[in-house]
Parts: structure tokens; sequence; C-alpha cells
């Protein structure tokens, strides 16, 4: 049964970055993510005569679907790594008028995909001696986020489901890795809705490439928690020595966007 590397998010951005240093690495790849095309032109960019790539779309705020991908992916393969990359936000009030189902997907995509994924994931690999899952979270995972409060508390979520599932797989071959980047060179702003923010006019986002192998490198290594760029570790640390009403207080003022 040969290994294979699972990328969720696939498409473009970090997705697409993991994807490229898996195959570099001689590693056999499913991708999926909603646009197939893109997938298709990526897989089309990664195939080689020691690299196989399976493409398989889904729309991961469909618990179905996501369900659907696992049986389709654990085929008659061993899936040694699981990059659960696929993630939505929303800028705005909590109260906005609309953006429900934006809210509602990003719930679905970041918290019951994430975790149905990483169950899944974990049982497999406990079955076939040993793995790596690599679960993007996100710095926002450890401050509240007025503006874009959903998106913050999935990702807190993601981050805590991780450092306790990796607790519980302590010593069994099977690893659990939260990646926490900042913000990062992708399609999520635009379509988050997120241009003219503060946050980024403090600090230029970071190119995905080196967020994407410092993530990996973390899951290959096992280690559990991984927070890429010296500003997002500081933000990170910050509730730790800081009142949380000053901390979110502070993160209203950055989340807002510059008027």
């Amino acid at each position: 049964m040969d290994n294979w590397t699972l990328v969720t998010g696939a498409s473009e951005g970090l997705g697409a970055e993991f994807a490229r240093i898996a195959a570099a690495e001689g590693r056999n790849l499913i991708l999926t993510a909603r646009s197939e095309d893109k997938l298709n032109a990526l897989a089309d960019e990664l195939r080689s005569d020691t690299v196989e790539i399976v493409v398989i779309p889904a729309d991961l705020s469909d618990v179905d679907d996501a369900a659907r991908l696992w049986i389709e992916a654990g085929k008659g393969r061993r899936i040694e790594v699981i990059v659960n990359n696929a993630g939505l936000g929303r800028h705005g009030a909590l109260a906005d008028q609309g953006g429900w189902a934006r809210e509602l997907n990003s719930i679905m995509v970041n918290t019951v995909a994430l975790t149905y994924l990483t169950k899944r994931g974990a049982q497999h690999m406990l079955q076939h001696g040993g793995g790596a899952i690599l679960n993007v979270a996100s710095v926002a995972g450890f401050i509240p986020g007025p503006n874009m409060a959903v998106y913050h508390a999935t990702k807190a979520f993601a981050l805590s489901l991780s450092e306790a599932v990796a607790e519980e797989l302590s010593g069994s071959g099977v690893t659990v890795t939260a990646l926490c980047p900042g913000a990062t060179q992708t399609e999520f702003f635009d379509a988050a809705d997120m241009g003219g923010m503060r946050l980024l006019k403090l600090a230029k986002p970071m190119a995905a490439r080196p967020v994407a192998q410092a993530g990996w490198d973390a899951a290959l290594r096992g280690r559990r928690v991984i927070v890429t760029g010296l500003l997002n570790k500081l933000f990170a640390f910050s509730p730790r020595l800081s009142p949380r009403r000053l901390v979110t207080f502070i993160s209203d003022k950055v989340m807002g966007k510059a008027r």
C-alpha cells in the first residue's frame, strides 16, 4: 500500500505550497478544494514519474462531502500525512445585517470538517503504524477578534483541539501539529473582505511558501504548536501577560478598517 499526503484547500495559497513541498519530497498527493480546474492545473504542475496525484473536488462546508472525500481518499491508500488547510473567514461585526451564510460556512469548514478529518485520520494512522496531522490554525486562535469574531473563535477551537488530541496520541506514533501563522500573502484576505484593515498596515504579510515550509517541518518533527514570525509570537504571548479585556480592545483596533 502506497503512502499518501492529503491536502485540503489545495487549489491556491498555503494549500498549493504544502502540495509543492510534499511533491518535492517525492510524496504521492491527494488534492482537494472546491475548484476542480485549479486543482487539475496544480496536479499537472506537480505530477511526475515518481509522484502520483489524485484530485478529489469537495466542499468541506458540507459534512457529507467531507465524509465522501475521506472515503474516496482512503480507497487502497495509506494516508501518512494530512494537512487540514482549508479555511474561511468574514470581516465584519457579528451583528451586521447579512453575512450569516459565510459565517456558517466558516464554522463548518474551520471546525467541523477539520475535526472530522482529524478524527478519521487519527484512526487510520493508528491502524497503519503512525502518521502526522497538520492543522492550520492561526495566531488569531490566541486572541479574541472583534470584527472577525467567528473566524478567531474557530481558530481557537482548532488550536485547542489539536493540542488536546496531540496529548491523547502521545507515544502512539501519530502526531498532531497546529500551525499558527499571522497575516499571509494568500487570496484569503480578498475572500474575507479584509482589505483596508489596520493589521495589514502594521506589518507586511508573510509569503506563503516559508509559512508552509515552517508548518510542514514542524509536523514532520512532531511539534505540537508552531507560530511563524516574531510579531505573531508576540501577539500569541500577549494574552498571558495582559488583561483579556485590554487584549480584546487592542485587537478591535487592529482588526478594524482604517477610515
